[in-house]
């Protein structure tokens, strides 16, 4: 069975740099990302490969928790963070990639790929669910957006 994937992505007018200080920062991410409520760091070194925490976050007006790994760190242009929930696994790309002179584009890509039977038939409510999805991603980008330039708004998720 096909995985899930959705992409957002917006251009930020600042540094790759800049841009990258605001994502990578995980531990203060409650503080940038309005949606995320609360963050429980697991491990105590610098964010990089095996950084472990746990996200509460409001969707659709409730609070979830999910724990999540930073598995792949590559500053300032790329991480990974992978998670399982629900019975699907959760891998998500976030990218820093410079396209001028204080010009980022901020990209996330959103694979979900089901583990068992309960998740593969709600593959089928798992998609409905992708444009709200991408909505609360936006809205994220904004967040990050104005924390790294101070306005801005994110680009709309296609049809």
């Amino acid at each position: 069975m096909a995985d899930l994937e959705i992409c957002v992505e917006r251009t930020i007018q600042a540094s790759q740099q800049r841009v990258w200080d605001v994502v990578a920062d995980i531990p203060s991410s409650a503080d940038t990302i309005e949606s995320i409520t609360k963050v429980d760091m697991l491990t105590d070194a610098p964010v990089g490969v095996g950084t472990r925490w746990k996200e509460t976050r409001l969707m659709c007006r409730r609070e979830t928790t999910e724990e999540m790994e930073v598995t792949a760190f590559e500053p300032p242009l790329r991480y990974v963070v992978e998670a399982e929930s629900c019975g699907a696994h959760f891998t998500s790309e976030i990218r820093c990639e410079p396209i001028g002179d204080d010009v980022t584009r901020l990209s996330m890509t959103m694979r979900t790929r089901p583990l068992n039977l309960f998740a593969r038939l709600m593959k089928p409510l798992a998609k409905l669910a992708l444009k709200s999805t991408c909505k609360m991603l936006a809205r994220d980008f904004d967040d990050i957006a104005r924390a790294a330039t101070g306005g801005g708004e994110a680009e709309p998720c296609p049809e």
